[in-house]
């Protein structure tokens, strides 16, 4: 298949007409209200395990992080579709036929973003991306990282990126640098061939490298999510809060740009039902739990671990792996 992958394709499905606006665009996406590879991220202590959304239409749903995203599917019924890659669950979606659809001002899923092993990674993924005209919300240079924003068929954020080594990261007193810079798209694709697409599926070392939330109070959510979970706050900006595991630059982004002052999340209505963090160390894990506990956080036991459920109903397994 020839491709015709130009700046103006990109741009288009982008629905942009200069970087510029596509760095704006982005900026959106990753929620700025002014307009290493996945090795390091999964060495942490900590690192984002699973997720699990609530779909309306299971097949379109399920076809589309097949098709765009690049997942396989390892199990598939009338309820619920697994998908991941190289043997490991990276995505579950439930079937929610009736629900409705969850308001974007509620607190919940900003994106789920999946982190590619390497930059070549992301440049074969954004021919691929072009080749089937897949419709995108933005890219930019976050200076940790360079990312493609887009939604899924029923609005859960997606954002597609590859880290740039962690040696460029720029750190100051515990906080790291972050931008919503112009990508450059031309070197990016330098890395690739253009007029080919080359991505049949997702590469084995693809994991979700990091979540993004709405929530309804920062403070509250870095009380649950630093002061009891054990995240590490890495940088805040803008009503935004960004915290990790082992100084990466970020496992989890919490927002409050169009939540502010949400209330409990319903869930009869689509979206994410629940994300994990997981953990080889036991202790971490004993930890974690007696602080929520002391916190008088709701706590569910599991075989591998606990539940907790944040401040607004968003359920957050912490698993021993």
């Amino acid at each position: 298949m020839t491709i015709d992958l130009t700046r103006r394709t990109l741009l288009q499905l982008a629905g942009a007409s200069s970087l510029a606006m596509a760095a704006v665009a982005a900026a959106h996406a990753e929620g700025n209200p002014q307009g290493g590879g996945p090795t390091y991220a999964s060495r942490t202590p900590m690192r984002v395990g699973m997720v699990t959304l609530r779909v309306k239409n299971l097949d379109k749903v399920a076809d589309y992080y097949r098709d765009v995203i690049g997942l396989t599917v390892m199990e598939r019924s009338s309820a619920a579709a697994k998908l991941g890659t190289a043997g490991i669950g990276l995505l579950v979606l439930e079937a929610r036929p009736d629900a409705a659809i969850e308001p974007r001002n509620a607190a919940g899923l900003y994106h789920t973003a999946f982190l590619m092993p390497s930059r070549k990674d992301l440049a074969r993924w954004l021919v691929h991306a072009a080749s089937h005209r897949v419709k995108l919300s933005g890219f930019a240079n976050h200076l940790v990282s360079e990312s493609v924003y887009l939604d899924d068929p029923e609005g859960n954020g997606i954002e597609v990126y590859a880290d740039r080594d962690p040696s460029q990261w720029q750190w100051s007193e515990g906080s790291v640098k972050m931008a919503t810079d112009e990508l450059n798209i031309p070197d990016l694709l330098s890395l690739t061939n253009t007029r080919v697409s080359d991505y049949a599926r997702a590469p084995d070392g693809l994991r979700v490298g990091h979540m993004h939330l709405r929530v309804g109070d920062l403070a509250q959510a870095e009380s649950f999510y630093h002061g009891a979970i054990g995240l590490d706050p890495t940088r805040s900006r803008n009503g935004a809060a960004f915290l990790s595991s082992g100084r990466y630059h970020h496992h989890l982004g919490m927002n409050v740009w169009q939540s502010q002052g949400a209330g409990q999340r319903d869930d009869a209505m689509t979206g994410l039902a629940w994300f994990s963090l997981v953990t080889e160390k036991q202790e971490l894990l004993a930890a974690q739990e007696e602080r929520l506990r002391k916190g008088g956080a709701r706590v569910a036991q599991l075989p591998d671990g606990v539940e907790a459920i944040d401040p607004w109903g968003t359920r957050v397994r912490l698993l021993k792996v």
